[in-house]
Order: structure tokens, then sequence, then C-alpha cells
């Protein structure tokens, strides 16, 4: 062989034997000071006047805050190389374009709207973090097989109008044209939709098909302690709760506080102190993470010379498992019957609404898993507690949720927190689990049922 056909193999060959290598390269990474300056940069609008980013913000829907910050994340979606566009409801979508289109996307993303003095991570990590992927993707050049939308959904929040979920809601066919006349400081939500560039004439075009997308996924932080507390960095969502709300009754006989004797009241107030030890008792019996809560309790006469006559009282349950909810509702009344008689009161309780699980599909939990195995990163499964956009999606397909720690468990104030690399770890997870989620099989129907509690 001439000298000169040798080096010609010699290099073929060298080609050759590259090439693993390069398909073995690092897979794409976020930039995890990239993501902490936007962060940082979006919670300008709606900060309090002078304050700094541990101060918190209020960008409540609709508000000025609300449409700057939309419109720094429209600015942010324009820089990697995405077209945003708004549907009816002020949903904020943007397209990657996949290798092929024929396929449904993978719609990823979160909110920024926030609750009024609410802190700069519920949402706006989820959202930022999907932005930032596409980023990352782009670095490396990678372009998946299934079509990536990005989405940031409005007025996730409901600590405003009555029902919170709003943008997501209506994507999936649940927010009702009556709606439109709710009031918020003199706001109407018809013309809220109108400032943030939506149509609420035209809200019924909002809504996607059931099957119409091939998976959702969420970046959240978790808005508990339990990652925090079992030290993990990244929590698989198992589920978002069912919820089972009732209202209770207590009636007693109002009388007079000085000359009624001890042996002769019909305090419904007492009747109600110990139904609410009661609720508790029953909840905790059982091992899980089932929670029960009354957060509102109201008394009749309300007077301090007077034995309460009446009581109303909230009881709110949330689990994974409606049959424990239900079998927790049920010792519950039978402690209540049992109250009662002791105090010589009423007590009724009836139901007030029941919200089904929106549970995560078992295939993309386990690709949450696998992303956050090739990180290094340990992991948990558990529910999550509070209500997310990720529950209406659930309706249109698969859907998966991650979960980073929060300090102390605190959301929804100024002094949320969560730790900037822990931040970065998962938005990689984030990263890595539409790359492997690109790669699956998944199916194309959907079981959930639609559920919209009035507050996340």
């Amino acid at each position: 062989m001439h000298r000169r056909d040798f080096l010609q193999a010699l290099g073929s060959a060298a080609v050759v034997a590259a090439a693993p290598l390069r398909a073995q390269s690092v897979a794409p990474r976020i930039d995890a000071a990239r993501l902490r300056q936007e962060l940082e940069a979006l919670s300008a609008f709606g900060r309090p006047a002078g304050g700094t980013f541990a101060d918190g913000v209020s960008r409540v829907a609709y508000s000025d805050a609300d449409v700057a910050g939309r419109q720094y994340v429209i600015g942010l979606m324009r820089d990697v190389g995405l077209t945003p566009r708004i549907d009816p409801a002020g949903n904020i979508f943007a397209i990657r374009a996949g290798r092929d289109s024929s396929l449904r996307p993978i719609l990823f993303g979160s909110h920024i709207d926030s609750v009024p003095q609410g802190g700069n991570f519920d949402g706006d990590l989820g959202s930022l973090a999907a932005i930032e992927a596409v980023r990352a993707l782009n670095a490396a050049d990678v372009v998946t097989r299934h079509p990536l939308e990005v989405v940031v959904w409005a007025h996730e929040e409901g600590g405003t109008f009555p029902n919170a979920l709003n943008g997501s809601r209506a994507v999936a066919g649940q927010l009702m044209p009556d709606e439109m006349d709710q009031v918020y400081q003199g706001l109407r939500k018809a013309d809220g939709i109108r400032r943030i560039g939506g149509n609420p004439d035209r809200i019924g075009e909002a809504r996607r098909q059931p099957g119409s997308i091939h998976a959702y996924l969420e970046l959240h932080i978790e808005q508990g302690g339990n990652l925090e507390r079992q030290r993990q960095p990244i929590g698989i969502v198992e589920g978002i709760v069912s919820i089972s709300r009732f209202s209770a009754t207590v009636k007693g006989f109002a009388n007079h506080a000085g000359t009624t004797m001890m042996a002769d009241r019909q305090d419904a107030l007492v009747a109600a102190a110990l139904l609410v030890v009661a609720v508790r008792e029953e909840v905790t019996r059982v091992e899980g993470r089932q929670v029960g809560t009354v957060g509102r309790i109201e008394v009749t006469p309300n007077a301090a010379n007077v034995i309460p006559g009446q009581a109303t009282l909230t009881i709110e349950l949330r689990d994974l498992s409606e049959e424990k909810l239900t079998s927790i509702a049920n010792a519950i009344s039978a402690r209540a019957r049992t109250i009662a008689s002791d105090t010589k009161t009423t007590i009724d309780i009836v139901p007030t609404g029941h919200y089904g699980p929106a549970l995560a599909t078992p295939a993309v939990q386990a690709a949450i898993e696998k992303a956050a195995d090739r990180l290094g990163l340990a992991h948990i499964r558990l529910p999550s507690g509070a209500g997310h956009d990720a529950q209406m999606a659930a309706t249109l397909g698969p859907m998966g949720m991650i979960f980073v720690p929060s300090i102390g468990g605190v959301s929804h104030s100024p002094k949320e927190r969560t730790e900037w690399d822990d931040c970065a770890r998962g938005a990689d997870v984030l990263l890595g689990t539409v790359l492997e989620v690109d790669k699956l099989a998944l199916p194309t129907s959907t079981s959930a049922t639609p559920r919209h509690p009035p507050a996340a």
C-alpha cells in the first residue's frame, strides 16, 4: 500500500472511531447563573417599591406587574428563537420544531402570576427553566423528535378572583362563560384577559382536545417541607391530591352567659371545638400523607355575654386516595354524632365539593427518575398537596411534575425561598426528562377528570 493510501485509510478509520465519541458527548445542561439572573430580573416586575428580591413580589394576574412580567418572558422566548403566541385565555405558547412535525408536542412550563405578597419561585422557576431548557438544546444543537411547546399559563393563582387555574382550565374546556363577570378590585375578569392579550369573547377557542399533546411536564417548588426534611434534591410527583370539602353546622341554644349553669348549657362552640379536634385525630389516626383542615369558623351570636347558639365550620380533606378520604370522612361523621350527644347539640355535616385526583403517568414518573439518576441526584416520590396547572394539562395527555425543595416549607409568602443550586438541579432534570419523554411511546388518551378547586 502506498504511504498516501495508508494515511487516507488511517484517517478514515480515525473518523469512524471518533463518531461514537461524538454521539456520547455530554448531554445538554442549563446555565445555572443565567437562570438565576433571569429569575432575579423577573422579580423586578411586582416587587415592593424600593424593595429587593428578598422582599418577594405581588404580580397578581392582569395587574400592571403581570403585563410587564409577561412582556419580559415573551422577550426571553424570542431570544431563544421561539415565536410566542397568546391564546384567547391569555396563555403564552411557543413551539420549537421537532424532526417530525406530525408528532404531538411535549408541552412544558408553568405560570408567573403570584398571590398578593407572594414569593419569587412559585411558578416563575418552572416557566423560566422551560425557556432555559430550549436555550440549552439550541446550544447543543439537539433537535428532538417531537415538537417542544413552552407554555406560560395565565392566572394560575386563586388569591384574587374566586377561581384558580384560569388559563389551564380554559385549555381544558373548564373556564365557564359566567366567570367573565367576576370582579377583583374593580376589574372584571373579561377585561383582565383583554389586558394580557386574550379575547374573552372567543374563550371557547382556547380549548384543546384530549390526546392533543405527547406529554405535559412542570417543574415547581414543593411548597412544603418534605424534600428539605428528608434532604432530597428532587421530588417526583405521584399526583395532585383529591380534595373533599364539607360544611358543618352545629346548633345549640343561645342563653345568658351569667345565669345558665354549666351543666345546663348547649354550647355550640364547645361542640365545634371538639369537632375540630376530632378532625385532626381522625386524619392522623392512619399512616400516610393525608391532611385535614378546619379553615373557617363562624359563631352566632358572637357576643361576649351569650352562650353560642350556632357555629358553622369548614372541613377540608386532601389525599391521593379517594377511598381513604371517604373512610376519614365517615370516621369524622361518627365522632360528630358522639360529640352532639355529649354536648346536647346537633351537628349536620354536608359535602360542598369533591375534586378527584390528577395522577401523574407512571411512564413519565419513570422518565423523571431516569433523568435524575443520570445526573446523580437522589429523589423520592410524593404527592402534591397544592393545585397546579398540571392537573388541567392531565386532561390533554400524560402528565408529570418535578419538585425541588422549599426552604422551611414556606410558599405564598415573601419569605418563599429555594436554594439556587436546587433551582439549577430541577431545571436540569426538567431538560433531561424532556429528552427521555421524547423517546417514549405514550398513550394518546387520558382518563384524567377535569377538576377546578376554588384555590390552588
